[in-house]
């Protein structure tokens, strides 16, 4: 049976060889469950997350681009999801897994892209927000993934300081760790493709994991 146009030469661990089997799905907003196994971007076992964490998978967002049919689909999720927040000026992009979608994101929708800086640069203007940023200017921040959200709320507290509203946020996939929540208190919406509780029923759904992996995705959902 051939691949089908999102799959990873390299499969993904643990998952059930039944995931071949899985057919077309039905709308554009299943295609990303797939997107996730067929890539290799979803993983399971024990992994360090950026804030310290343990978790038993990870996300690895990051490989996406590297599948062009798989990012183009991505993409258009975003888009979607784009249409439905109000008044927004520029997209915001977040290093650095946030860069890629917000850059291809502004540019789909037709914003102006600006970016904030790791850290700043000892040369030239040292700025920490990259792109051209007028006070008052409504931002939508972008990101791959949100856990707890400790990434975008450093990325908004920089672009607040250089005069940028930032009251919405958007990202792929809500990890529901207590990010909405951390950006729900500065403020922010949060607005995601999807959630990881709705990945795992549909993965669980299309036969696609087992059990206890679906419990693996679970069982850290903030209550």
């Amino acid at each position: 049976m051939p691949l089908n146009r999102y799959t990873s030469r390299e499969p993904a661990k643990a998952v059930r060889k039944s995931q071949v089997l899985i057919g077309l799905p039905r709308s554009l907003d299943e295609e990303l469950p797939k997107i996730l196994i067929h890539t290799g971007a979803l993983k399971f076992g024990v992994f360090t997350l950026s804030g310290g964490k343990l978790s038993p998978y990870y996300l690895d967002l990051r490989i996406v681009p590297s599948f062009p049919d798989a990012f183009r689909t991505s993409i258009e999720l975003l888009v979607k999801a784009t249409k439905t927040i109000p008044i927004i000026d520029k997209i915001g992009g977040i290093p650095t897994g946030g860069l890629p979608w917000a850059s291809v994101l502004a540019y789909s929708v037709s914003k102006p892209l600006v970016y904030v800086r790791k850290e700043v640069k000892h040369h030239g203007r040292e700025k920490m927000v990259e792109g051209m940023l007028a006070p008052g200017d409504k931002i939508l921040l972008v990101d791959d993934v949100i856990t707890t959200g400790h990434n975008v709320l450093g990325a908004l507290q920089t672009l607040r300081a250089e005069g940028g509203v930032v009251d919405q946020a958007l990202v792929l996939v809500d990890r529901e760790e207590g990010g909405r929540e951390h950006l729900q208190k500065e403020g922010v919406t949060l607005h995601s493709v999807t959630r990881i509780s709705q990945i795992a029923e549909r993965l669980l759904d299309m036969d696609a994991i087992t059990q206890s992996q679906f419990e693996e995705l679970t069982t850290q959902l903030k209550k």
